[in-house]
């Protein structure tokens, strides 16, 4: 039982949300059943404030992949505290230019010069602005279901619903293909008149749907015929999810700008990045403040990334994730046959889409789950998928677990038929 004052704390919190954040998001998750307010949180476990355990499979998009406060992530923030705060993004600083090196150094290809951001949104909107500058083309290509944020730039990269409910969608600058179809790339790419195609290596708010084989290498050749730059969305794929270090690794492209963010941060300290290739790099020379972010390339928060990097790509831990795609495979695919209401199991890596029956059915199996103790959500564009994603530090009690519970929450949930709401406004693309 949760102590008096933790129900309280909680309520409060719903109540402020609602007065002064967000009532709608709190409305919608009233209405799911998983109306999570997180208050202890350690590893890959979350105690809700009403005294309701998880563990986490949602990592926020990856961004715990190392877990909630990482005892080393947290040391590295504390040590640069007593130094550091975020510095000038006027001058250079030691702790931003040290990262950057090393992510020349663990990026492919020629990526050598990194602009700093706080946001993933904000990264985009970055790797955006570079494109079209190094061009000289306005056009960018995206996925109709893509999500690369909700800044400007970023929001009207990905699907259309979002950017036009705020009408700052910008006709004739982005164009929206269909994930997968290479023939409809083909014709968007041939007027020659692309600054960029943006691609979620694989496509998150969308169910994490596995790139078709040669897809992303043929992708990047359509590119290079036609002058058109390749940048990576790396921020949810990226940093050893896919059981490379990036996501693009796995399926052998080189981009030209790549995107990371989410997890670089540790979960403690807000930073991401657009890293740039050589080609695409002109404006770092003619205009030192094309871009300025006060809050992007924080010196603490460089410090922070450094140690994710560290421990992200130590050989213990790749070994792990090794280990873990190779028992969650095994596992997920012995699962769907005892249960065929799993429908799908789309794994690259520990990047994991459980597609289920019901087109409203990973809604119901996130509902379940949460009762069970076991926090996954389902995707924004596509509420039959649930995004099932272990963090890369998990150990085998806990995944004995969660396979456990996975089991009983399908069982539990191919019963339920019930309407829900959509987290994401409905578009011509997704799934009604």
């Amino acid at each position: 039982m949760a102590p008096q004052t933790s129900r309280q704390d909680k309520q409060r919190a719903l109540d402020l949300t609602r007065a002064h954040v967000a009532p709608h998001r709190v409305q919608v998750w009233e209405t799911f059943g998983t109306q999570l307010v997180i208050g202890r949180r350690e590893g890959y476990r979350l105690w809700d404030l009403g005294g309701h355990e998880l563990i986490d499979l949602h990592l926020n998009g990856g961004t715990f992949n190392l877990g909630h406060r990482n005892p080393e992530v947290v040391e590295a923030m504390v040590d640069a505290a007593a130094t550091l705060d975020i510095g000038n993004h006027h001058f250079a600083s030691l702790a931003r230019a040290e990262l950057a090196a090393r992510l020349a150094h663990l990026t492919p290809g020629d990526l050598t010069f990194t602009v700093f951001a706080s946001s993933g949104s904000e990264a985009i909107d970055i790797a955006i602005k570079t494109a079209r500058r190094a061009t000289g083309r306005r056009r960018i290509v995206a996925f109709a279901t893509g999500y690369h944020g909700r800044t400007g730039l970023s929001g009207a990269a990905g699907a259309d619903a979002a950017a036009a409910y705020f009408l700052s969608d910008l006709p004739g600058q982005f164009s929206k293909v269909p994930f997968g179809d290479l023939d409809a790339m083909s014709s968007a790419l041939s007027g020659d008149d692309v600054a960029a195609v943006l691609i979620e290596t694989v496509p998150a708010t969308d169910g994490f749907p596995v790139p078709p084989e040669g897809y992303l290498p043929a992708v990047k050749e359509l590119c290079d015929a036609h002058g058109t730059l390749y940048i990576a969305d790396e921020v949810q794929t990226g940093l050893g999810r896919t059981g490379c270090l990036w996501g693009v690794e796995r399926f052998g492209v080189t981009p030209d700008l790549l995107v990371t963010g989410k997890g670089l941060s540790g979960g403690v300290y807000p930073i991401a990045a657009t890293v740039v290739s050589t080609r695409a790099a002109g404006w770092l020379h003619e205009n030192g403040w094309g871009h300025v972010s006060t809050f992007g390339g924080s010196e603490i928060g460089c410090r922070v990334a450094e140690r994710v990097l560290d421990i992200t790509t130590h050989p213990e831990t790749k070994a792990n994730v090794a280990h873990l795609i190779q028992r969650f495979g095994v596992a997920l695919s012995e699962l769907q046959r005892r249960e065929p209401y799993l429908r799908e199991v789309r794994q690259t890596g520990l990047v994991i889409g459980l597609k289920v029956d019901h087109p409203d059915g990973a809604v119901y199996l996130q509902q379940e789950l949460y009762q069970l103790g076991v926090w996954a959500i389902a995707s924004g564009f596509d509420q039959s998928v649930l995004q099932f994603k272990p963090g890369l530090l998990l150990e085998d009690d806990l995944v004995d677990t969660v396979l456990e519970r996975l089991e009983a929450g399908l069982v539990r949930a191919k019963d339920v038929d019930r309407p829900v709401p959509s987290r994401h406004p409905r578009t011509a693309h997704t799934r009604a």
